[in-house]
Parts: C-alpha cells; structure tokens; sequence
C-alpha cells in the first residue's frame, strides 16, 4: 500500500462570528508515510487544523477559510477528541460492522473482523453487543481507534486517543497504534508524550495563534525550545520538576510527597487525615455499594475530612465516575452515607458541586459568560436563603437568569447583574478563557470545554467538589492554573473529590487515594498508592467476549 502526502499551504482561517485569525498564511506539508506529532497550548488550533486537512472542514464543518492549496488523502481515518461525537450505532459490535459493511465484506467475516479489531485496540468486553453508553470514556476512545482502523486508510488523524485512559491504557494503546499504523502517514494532537516521542519523525508547534512556531526532529525540539515548550504551557519532559521549582507552582507544597519515605506514615490510624479526630468527617461512606450496567463498586468505609483532596484512581471501566455519580445521589446506592454527621439527602446535596467527564453535560445555557452567571446567581441565591434561614427556592434563580429579551429592566436589577458579569470575565480570565464570551460553549476545544465545566462548578461556593477527570485535554499552563486554584479552595477548608489517571497529580496532591480495584475501593496515603499491576491486569483478564 502507499501512502499519500498531505498539506496545506497559504491557510488563513477564523470561526465564525470572529474577527481574529487563526492560521495566518499556514504552510504544512506531511511527505508519505512520516510520523506527525503536532503539540500547542489548548484553544490554539489544533483540532481545527486536523480537521481541515482531512478535509471535515469545509466539508461536512463549513468555517471562513482560504488556503493557496490543500492536499487532501485519498483515504483517511480519524479518532475525535470526543469519542462520542464518533459513534453512529448504539452497540459496539453494530459500530465497526456499520464500517465493514461499507466496505462490502460478507457477513460472515465480520465478526472475526471484530474480534480481531478489539483486541488490536485491546478492548476487552463481556459481549460483543455490548451498549456503547455503558463504556467508560477510555474504553470509547479504544471503539473509536478500532472503527478508524477497520478502514485500512491510507492517512490517519489521532486527536489526543489517550487523553481518557489510564497510565497502563496509555501504554497499551500506544503499542497497539504502533503495531497496526507502521506504514500509514499519521498525524497526532497529544498533551501528555512521556513514552511516544521515539515513534515520532517531526514534531510541529503552534503557538496561541495557530502559527507554526517550531518544527524540528522530537529530540532537537526537546534539547533546544525548551524555555518555549514552557512558555506555552506544553507538557514535555520533566515539565513537573521545572514547574515545581518555578512560580505559582512553588506555592503547591512546601514538602515534595514523591521524596517522603514510603515507610513514613505506616501505622497510621487515622481515616481522615487532614481532619481532627473529634470532628465527624465531612463524607464517610459503610457498606455503601453502587451498580451501573456490568459495573459494581463496594466501599467498605471511606471518609473524607474538610479541607482534604481525595484522588480516585483505578483502570479505564473500574466504575470511578460510577461512584463519583452516586456520591452527587445521580445513580442509586445502598449502604450508609453521610454528609456533615447526617444522612446524604436522597437527591443531589445542596453543599456538592459536580462536574462531569464529558464537559457537554454541563452546560445549560447559550453563551459561555452566562454558564459563568447562572453559578454565581446560583450561590447569590443561597448565601440569601442561608441568611434569612430558608431553603433555597429553585425557581427564584429564573427571575434573574432569563433569557435577554425578557430580562427586567430595574436599576436594581442591572447593577446586581453587572456585577455578577465583572465577578464571572474576572473569573474566566483566571482560567485563561480568553475567548469571546457571548460564543456558545459547543463552540470551544474540548480542553476549553473542560476549563468553562470546572469553572462553573468551582465558582458555586459548595463545600464539596465532585470533579471527574478535570485536567483532561488541558495542555500543562491551563492544567497548573487550575491546580493553584483548587489549592486555594483546599485551603479555605473546601473538600475535593477527584477522578484522575494522572499519576502526578495524585501523588502530589492528594491527601488519600480512593483506589477502585476489582469492585472494591481500596483506601490508601499517597505515598503507599502505588498501583497493583497484577490486580489490574487481573481485572483486565475478567473481561472477555462471550
């Protein structure tokens, strides 16, 4: 098979409704067969230059764009940043026959077909016929590679296939993309390259505008940009030993946790750290059991203190976001839980603030600054009712948050909104949102999604953060910004619960790791939370196709 070259040359593009350009004059050329590694702060671009070269856009996509010339693949396959913008069917073994049968191959090779695809991507399930809504959102960005390489194409794009996986997934994925994509050209969006840049030819950069600020081989890139890399908040190598000694991660801990002994805390009783043993903790879970699909989670006991941050860590399909969505009361649960000393109210609490994996979940709203208002409305409204000593009313939010054209028209009125709108630009600039505010949030990357989900939730003022994978798709700037701010709220005695595959954030700044590991959660001090591989892989082992 060959391969075929792809570029662009002269590219000037915008998105719609704005002035600024992306891409002014972008010339790309990708000869046949290289390996691609394109790397740039979130928001710059990448995704969208992915999708022009593919040809999505202006195809199916239509955006403001001229270009001198595009050279598009005669075939092509591509992995979405979001897996679930991908799927056409419902079950996963009608997904990848929906791609055969537009191949035209006979019926009854396609189940091989299948099988043989799943185990490339190393997708283990208990059926073939399996609900795609049942996977985790790793396990769907395995589908979705699988589906992108039953086309045999001549081109592959992989926009971030591991940003959902665990630190184990990443590196079977890897193989696998290796293994099946030797002789393909590829192009790749990725954040987080420890283990990968060997595989790569050339790595591109894009600075915040989507201009080509670097192209050199991976190991000239990372011996001589490095102040650059850094300066675009670009996850590279060792970027946590630099970040730890420069400013404002300096300020994330006086003591480094990786350099404590493991051996320091044994024998510790405590169950909740941060929190005085004669004080209840602020959540504590006994004989508390969740169920969603195939995916149970029993908790022996488990409690969290004010002010701690608990990290729950376990491989893709362990049921992590299935507990944290029993902890918001989104999924039925049996066992004790508790809130505060009382028993947790039967819908969501008031003192929880959730966000979801997939960032789309969230929002309610038209335009980014007005997801921003709704949560600052929100807490106005119940710092009011815990003033006056009464429940919050849900629908007295509405009075304030509607839509424009019948928004009231009192003094009184404008001014408590414009003040609320100066609170919520300062509190997206904090972020680094430095977009128009009035876009519709669909309209973001996915790691600018990520950023605007946590805000609204950081931003509520409740006691207790429930955050599923709330650095993913961030580039390391946005991901340290981030960190800083929770720091703070950890800080003012806020407590945080937190799904995360990376590694480094657990072990830094986790105060406990809730560690989901063959249907049980496993409670564990940082510095005693390294991972069972054989548990895991045992885990793993238990799903097979029938």
């Amino acid at each position: 098979m060959t391969t075929a070259a792809i570029g662009v040359t002269g590219l000037r593009a915008k998105y719609s409704g704005e002035e600024q350009l992306i891409f002014k004059d972008l010339s790309l050329q990708i000869p046949q067969g290289q390996k691609l590694l394109l790397l740039g702060p979130s928001g710059c671009g990448k995704s969208t230059l992915l999708h022009i070269m593919s040809g999505i856009i202006p195809g199916t996509i239509r955006m403001p764009m001229v270009a001198e010339h595009i050279e598009k693949p005669a075939s092509w396959g591509f992995v979405f940043q979001d897996p679930d913008t991908q799927f056409c069917m419902s079950y996963v073994d009608e997904e990848l026959a929906f791609v055969l049968e537009n191949q035209r191959l006979p019926q009854a090779q396609m189940e091989q077909r299948i099988v043989e695809a799943l185990a490339t991507v190393q997708l283990r399930l208990p059926r073939l016929h399996t609900p795609i809504a049942e996977l985790s959102q790793g396990m769907k960005q395995r589908l979705a590679l699988a589906a992108a390489l039953l086309l045999q194409p001549e081109v592959v794009f992989l926009d971030e296939p591991s940003a959902l996986l665990d630190p184990e997934g990443k590196q079977m994925i890897w193989q696998s993309i290796r293994a099946a994509l030797q002789q393909q050209t590829v192009i790749v969006v990725e954040h987080h390259i420890d283990g990968i840049l060997d595989w790569f030819d050339r790595v591109v950069v894009l600075d915040d505008a989507g201009s080509i600020i670097a192209d050199e081989k991976p190991q000239t890139m990372f011996e001589q940009h490095k102040a650059l890399l850094l300066q675009y908040g670009i996850w590279h190598p060792h970027i946590w030993e630099q970040a730890w000694q420069a400013k404002p991660v300096r300020r994330f801990r006086s003591v480094d946790p990786l350099k404590i002994k493991q051996n320091d805390h044994k024998g510790s009783t405590a169950k909740y750290p941060m929190q005085s043993q004669a004080a209840p903790p602020l959540l504590e879970l006994e004989g508390f059991s969740v169920t969603r699909g195939a995916c149970t989670v029993e908790v022996p006991y488990a409690a969290a203190g004010q002010g701690e941050w608990i990290a729950i860590t376990g491989v893709n399909g362990a049921g992590k976001s299935t507990l944290l969505l029993a902890l918001a009361r989104l999924l039925p649960s049996s066992g004790s839980y508790h809130l505060s000393g009382k028993p947790a109210p039967a819908e969501i609490p008031e003192q929880i603030s959730y966000v979801f994996q997939n960032p789309e979940l969230q929002f309610i709203t038209d335009t980014i600054i007005d997801e921003v208002l709704h949560s600052l409305l929100l807490r106005n409204e119940q710092a009011d009712a815990n003033e006056n000593e009464q429940p919050l009313k849900r629908g007295s939010l509405l009075k304030l948050f509607t839509p424009r054209s019948k928004r009231g028209k009192s003094a009184k009125a404008k001014q408590r909104r414009q003040a609320l709108t100066e609170q919520a630009m300062a509190a997206l600039d904090q972020l680094k949102l430095h977009v128009p505010y009035e876009r519709h949030p669909y309209e973001l990357s996915i790691g600018q999604k990520r950023r605007l989900s946590v805000l609204t939730a950081l931003v509520e003022g409740r006691s207790v953060l429930l955050l599923d994978e709330p650095t993913f798709g961030q580039d390391a700037r946005s991901t340290f910004v981030m960190l800083e701010w929770l720091l703070q709220l950890q800080a003012a005695g806020n407590t945080i619960v937190m799904v995360t595959h990376d590694e480094q954030i657990a072990t830094r700044f986790a105060t406990q790791i809730w560690q989901v590991q063959a249907s049980q959660l496993n409670v564990k001090l940082p510095q005693d939370a390294a991972p069972d591989k054989e548990a895991d892989d045992e885990q793993r082992a238990e799903l097979v196709y029938t």
